[in-house]
């Protein structure tokens, strides 16, 4: 059982880095971003090979850093210039986005399934509860934690934070009140799409990468944004941890059974709290 609760921790940990990006993205823009799956999946490559070149540690910091430029690009000529198109043309843009980067990534590194060494310093085991816990999936858990106490901190106590919650609940207001608006979604789409990278790059040593992990991975995200409520970050760390657990846990006693629970428990969100577990604010 620890092992299975452990499991989950991990998985809903590294949604939390997944999911932050997306709902940050949403609550500023309130695009619904298909591509940030694919954002995730080239974040693992660019890992890949910034690994080959030096080691793990240094890609862990410049792949999201050059994901961030990415995601300022995608702001400054995607969603600011679509920010006052039908919701729907948004939506099938970033799918195109999607395709474009998978595509990308098949041409550059292949179609074959590629892996990333864990780092030696964390190539051990802990022993906890008669369970055997890998040393490195416990620093993906420290990670998860990190973001979450780190974008809670910097949304609630600075004043850039002040500004991304208000421009989420008014931009024309918050625009009026003299603060730079445009720069400031650059600089949080920015940041959705290091998180996203961020989650590949962590996830790399432990899941293989393919061109089609991103399908998966952004299934469960969307799931998450939803129970949690859309643009709330508190309600997507929540929703990522249950999500996890629920997958692990539902995998031993329900297996034949447990692709559905995330959808059944999303349905009954939608039923009775349409808003999610924490509503829609960041």
């Amino acid at each position: 059982m620890t092992i299975h609760l452990f499991n989950g921790l991990v998985y809903g940990a590294l949604l939390i880095v997944m999911c932050s990006g997306l709902a940050l993205i949403y609550g500023l823009r309130r695009v619904v971003n298909f591509a940030h799956g694919s954002l995730y999946m080239l974040g693992a490559y660019l890992g890949y090979s910034i690994a080959l070149q030096s080691n793990f540690w240094v890609a862990l910091l410049a792949a999201p850093a050059l994901m961030a430029l990415l995601g300022v690009a995608i702001d400054r000529w995607g969603f600011r210039l679509l920010q006052d198109r039908d919701p729907l043309v948004v939506v099938l843009v970033t799918f195109g986005g999607l395709l474009v980067i998978e595509d990308l990534v098949q041409s550059v590194w292949g179609k074959s399934n590629l892996s990333v060494a864990t780092p030696a310093e964390l190539a051990f085991s802990v022993e906890f509860l008669g369970a055997s816990l890998p040393a490195y999936r416990i620093g993906v858990i420290v990670v998860g934690a990190a973001v979450a106490l780190g974008l809670t901190l910097w949304l609630r106590h600075s004043k850039v934070g002040l500004f991304v919650r208000a421009a989420s609940t008014d931009p024309t207001t918050t625009a009026m009140q003299g603060v730079n608006t445009d720069a400031l979604s650059a600089m949080v789409v920015g940041l959705g799409t290091a998180l996203a990278g961020l989650a590949g790059v962590v996830a790399a040593p432990f899941l293989s990468l393919s061109p089609s992990m991103s399908s998966d991975v952004i299934i469960d995200s969307f799931v998450v944004v939803v129970i949690g409520g859309l643009g709330s970050l508190a309600g997507a760390f929540a929703a990522a941890l249950l999500l996890g657990l629920v997958q692990a846990l539902g995998a031993v006693w329900l297996p034949d059974t447990s692709v559905l629970l995330p959808f059944l428990i999303m349905a009954a969100v939608l039923l009775f709290k349409p808003a999610g577990l924490a509503g829609s604010r960041t």
